[in-house]
């Protein structure tokens, strides 16, 4: 490919000066190739060649078999690109100065209701065959219908959680690249998996219902990093960002119950070299978990609840939305989420008509 050269320059300001993380430089360089290789097989030899009218022909075609958020992403990766050219000297103007973003629709993911949410978790306990008891020691309602398996004596591993606390020092850009895509013995998951496996599914919605946090920060996160003496964890957001975010007591049970019984179990079942000693949560063959797993878990819990099909993202939209409703503070929300603006806060969350028409009858002197 004729741009090569470019894009391993800019691949290196990328890492030495901008802060992303792994996966958001993989997609700006993707983004970029990919247009490259559009105008390359359209004549373009050199990046000065390239006018604002090639780069709107390549948004034209992309359009017809992407979104438009897609759309904006990979246009705020070619602005990027060509304004890193002209500022280094690689090419004489920036032909993509004044390539606009699609506008994007003012859409929300799926919030589930308070009531579904707590259903979708009591579910997934129940599946380990602790959610009565979560849910007593929460101060949950113990719906009816919630099942509890009968477990084998032989399932618990007794393992101080102090001696699995690893160090992180080593972790590369928050999400390492050694990961474990096997998700389960089981098809349909559920109680047809192994009881490391319930007990890790359980930990994950819990761990994302309860803190909000994004998908690859989940996947992200080292046993070191849950401090249950203070029910907080240690986050490695976009930019490498730390922050510190509290979970509750149900979270902090089936984060305990997974890390006594069900990862070493599954270290101890791992190949030699595929384990991850450190990593939180780990897939079956012992490795660090893979967010498309993650993804897959929350998907086939949801369905399996009977609530709204929803992703980890929508997860985080509804722990964000039920923290609002509770009347949490808009930027305590923020810093939950590793916002750096409150206008994405804002726009990523949402308070309910019904939560503001009381606020307003309590608070307005003619309400």
């Amino acid at each position: 490919m004729p741009f090569d050269d470019q894009l391993e320059a800019y691949e290196a300001f990328l890492r030495a000066n901008r802060g992303l993380s792994g996966n958001t430089r993989k997609a700006y360089l993707s983004d970029v190739a990919e247009c490259l290789h559009v105008l390359a097989l359209r004549g373009a030899a050199d990046l000065n060649e390239i006018t604002l009218d090639d780069l709107r022909g390549w948004m034209a075609h992309e359009s017809r078999t992407h979104a438009r958020s897609s759309m904006a992403r990979k246009t705020v990766s070619v602005r990027s690109f060509f304004s890193w050219a002209h500022e280094h000297g690689v090419t004489l103007t920036d032909p993509a100065a004044m390539l606009l973003t699609p506008r994007i629709p003012d859409t929300l993911p799926t919030v589930l209701t308070e009531a579904q949410a707590e259903h979708l978790m009591d579910d997934v306990e129940a599946e380990t065959g602790e959610g009565a008891r979560i849910a007593s020691a929460s101060g949950r309602p113990v719906r009816p219908d919630a099942k509890t398996p009968e477990r084998d004596p032989d399932d618990t591993i007794a393992v101080p959680v102090g001696s699995l606390m690893a160090n992180n020092a080593d972790r590369r850009d928050g999400h390492p690249s050694q990961t474990d895509d096997t998700l389960s013995d089981s098809p349909d998951g559920g109680d047809g998996d192994p009881l490391p496996i319930r007990l890790r599914d359980a930990a994950i919605l819990e761990t994302l219902y309860a803190t909000g946090i994004r998908v690859a920060e989940l996947v992200g996160l080292d046993v070191g990093d849950i401090d249950f003496s203070n029910r907080t964890m240690k986050v490695l957001g976009k930019g490498n960002k730390q922050r510190v975010v509290p979970f509750g007591g149900p979270a902090a049970q089936a984060l305990t119950r997974w890390i006594e019984e069900g990862r070493p179990e599954i270290l101890r079942e791992a190949r030699l070299g595929t384990a991850d000693p450190r990593a939180l949560f780990l897939g079956a063959r012992g490795g660090r978990l893979n967010q498309r797993i993650a993804r897959e878990v929350v998907h086939r819990e949801s369905r399996r609840a009977g609530v709204p099909d929803i992703g980890p993202h929508a997860l985080r939209h509804s722990a964000a939305t039920h923290l609002l409703d509770g009347g949490a503070d808009l930027r305590e929300v923020q810093e939950l989420l590793g916002h750096s603006s409150l206008k994405t806060t804002q726009r990523y969350t949402h308070v309910s008509i019904e939560q503001l028409k009381a606020r307003y009858t309590q608070a307005f002197p003619r309400a």
